[in-house]
């Protein structure tokens, strides 16, 4: 019985398809998510979403953080924004790691809202750098 993944981007459903399985970036850890997975919402945090089909990947998107909705027969990840880890920009992924890592610097400490929005966006960049740099070793 396959796992039906819908990831659905800011503006549209980037793909619909049956897998044997989903690894997706929860605030906590990695998950696999197979079909009969116990019903949950998770949010997720910068990463890999990895694309299972007979024990292998066959996609790669990064995720900046969103959230996932699993069922036993179905996965939805809702992502802030997304992108085909073969499509990630190196300087792009630097500048914005760059821009981020300002914005927290420069972030008053005492504004608790301010101070966990700028840490979510240097977290998002730099685990963009890193899956980009991950992705230039495996070649």
């Amino acid at each position: 019985m396959p796992l039906a993944l819908e990831i659905i981007g800011p503006e549209k459903l980037l793909l619909a398809r049956d897998v044997d399985m989903v690894v997706i970036p929860g605030t906590e850890g990695d998950l696999g998510i197979l079909p009969g997975h116990s019903r949950m919402i998770t949010s997720l945090r910068g990463g890999l979403v990895d694309i299972y089909e007979n024990d292998r990947i066959i996609d790669r998107f990064f995720v900046s953080g969103g959230f996932a909705e699993v069922t036993e027969t179905q996965c939805a990840v809702l992502a802030d924004s997304i992108t085909r880890q073969s499509e990630l920009d190196p300087a792009k992924a630097d500048a914005a790691l760059a821009e981020a890592t300002t914005a927290f610097n420069a972030v008053n400490m005492a504004d608790r809202d301010a101070y966990r929005v700028a840490s979510d966006r240097l977290i998002s960049a730099q685990a963009m750098v890193d899956c980009i740099a991950a992705s230039h070793h495996h070649s």
